[in-house]
């Protein structure tokens, strides 16, 4: 059936409502191509989790007058070189800043310099956006054109 299966999934009323909005106010072709676009980001979003290769964005939120943190921070991140690709760093007020730090490699390295950032006094908030960035999680069922 050239590489495909067919099966029924069950929505709520609304969610199905949603689904047919979005299908007229986007260049999707039909809500086959909407799931499928939806369970490869889904899919790409947890896998991460697991093993294997990694991207995205490690966002932090930390009050800049907690002693020697942003020492600790660079030293941090010099410790893990080999997984950020670059950083941001952003004022956000006189007392707090944010860093976008930019990672991609090994799953375990980036666990490691998430739980060394958490664990820094000062450090508000930490929130990842990490996909899986191996071949495995974003081969396509077909050559179609991806819409950005």
């Amino acid at each position: 059936m050239n590489g495909k299966v067919k099966f029924g999934v069950y929505i709520p009323d609304d969610l199905a409502h949603e689904i047919d909005e979005y299908l007229e106010e986007s260049r999707l072709r039909s809500k086959s191509r909407l799931i499928q676009e939806a369970l490869r980001l889904f899919l790409a979003e947890h896998a991460w989790q697991a093993k294997g290769r990694v991207a995205g964005i490690i966002g932090v939120v930390y009050n800049h007058h907690a002693p020697m943190i942003d020492t600790r921070l660079t030293d941090v991140q010099h410790e893990y070189i080999d997984v950020i690709v670059s950083t941001l760093h952003v004022h956000l007020t006189r007392e707090y800043c944010m860093l976008a730090i930019v990672v991609r490699g090994d799953t375990r390295r980036i666990k490691e310099l998430i739980a060394r950032i958490i664990n820094l006094n000062g450090v508000l908030n930490v929130r990842q956006i990490l996909l899986a960035a191996d071949e495995k999680h974003h081969k396509r069922g077909d050559s179609h054109e991806h819409i950005h």
